[in-house]
């Protein structure tokens, strides 16, 4: 059974996932949480907030990669344990690179789910503090929420001796509830992580049923997995030139069939991704129907296609169209 619907009944793709449980009751009677809250997870790029939601949650929800601002979209994903409920939100990475409506986009988004949550975790990596981590922490300190620094990668450190000094000077910058060293990849003080923001989140009632794991629908994650092989298989440019929408997603018998447009801005991007004989697009897709049918839990038919539409990364009502809009 897909891990969207679990024992709840999917409804529609505006709403995500129905908080209706298959018996009819309601979900969230049984469950007595006595801690609930919205925990943002806040970074300059690439350090490691996509990898974190996925390891917090025991599932991939996220696409990752080595590149920076993979991750273009906000992400619930929902944890209830132990009597509380962390609902996590993935966001963009703050940063200062580019100009451009897309990279207006991304920051705004950010910035805009700092001030609406109830706990962030700012995450930086280990030895490592710059100007765009400096700018992070200062939005999040004009926000004013409760905040735990996150340490992140410190299995890159042999000598763990020099993390103390970090730690100190890392303290100093900010008033934080808490200061976490971890690894995401290798899960190393996750647990610990996840038992602090449990403790530091407020006393109230779950929102979501207690087998819910996002608020996005299947059709958001189809494109993301697809966008993820544009990201990892291309070159340094092409990835924030390309975008995927999904022109159709239908549940035919259990097999789901979706057609999928990968959005360019020139045609030599085209060319690129096609590539010779189209054995570049093929694998891309290929792979990104495998970890579909691993996602959904279902056989999946994926047809993709490659259009250019001139400068959409630019045009703020272009991305708008495209889905990038505020939540």
């Amino acid at each position: 059974m897909p891990i969207f619907q679990s024992a709840l009944k999917y409804e529609s793709e505006h709403t995500g996932i129905s908080l209706t449980s298959a018996t009819g009751q309601d979900p969230t009677a049984e469950m007595r949480i006595t801690r609930c809250g919205f925990v943002a997870i806040v970074g300059r790029p690439n350090v490691g907030k996509s990898t974190l939601l996925n390891r917090l949650l025991g599932q991939k929800l996220a696409i990752t990669s080595h590149k920076a601002q993979t991750t273009r979209h906000t992400i619930l994903g929902i944890r209830t344990r132990d009597r509380s409920q962390a609902i996590y939100v993935d966001t963009p990475g703050i940063h200062e690179r580019g100009r451009g409506a897309l990279n207006r986009y991304l920051n705004r988004t950010a910035r805009a789910m700092i001030a609406e949550v109830d706990l962030v975790l700012f995450l930086v990596e280990t030895l490592r503090f710059t100007a765009e981590d400096a700018k992070v922490l200062g939005t999040v300190a004009t926000a004013g929420v409760p905040a735990i620094a996150v340490v992140n990668k410190t299995d890159r450190v042999k000598d763990k001796s020099r993390l103390l000094p970090y730690l100190q000077a890392l303290s100093a910058r900010h008033g934080f509830s808490a200061l976490v060293p971890i690894s995401a990849t290798t899960g190393d003080q996750v647990d610990r992580l996840e038992g602090v923001v449990m403790e530091a989140l407020p006393i109230k009632e779950a929102i979501f049923a207690p087998d819910q794991l996002t608020d996005r629908p299947e059709r958001f994650f189809a494109a993301e997995l697809l966008r993820e092989q544009l990201v990892r298989r291309y070159g340094d440019e092409l990835p924030y030139r390309a975008t995927v929408e999904i022109e159709r997603f239908e549940d035919r018998g259990g097999c789901y069939r979706i057609r999928a447009l990968i959005w360019v801005e020139r045609p030599g991007q085209k060319a690129i991704v096609i590539g010779n004989r189209g054995e570049s697009l093929k694998m891309a897709a290929s792979q990104a129907r495998l970890r579909m049918q691993a996602l959904f839990d279902c056989p999946v038919h994926l047809d993709v296609w490659v259009k250019v539409k001139k400068r959409w990364s630019s045009d703020e009502a272009v991305l708008a169209s495209m889905g990038y809009t505020d939540r």
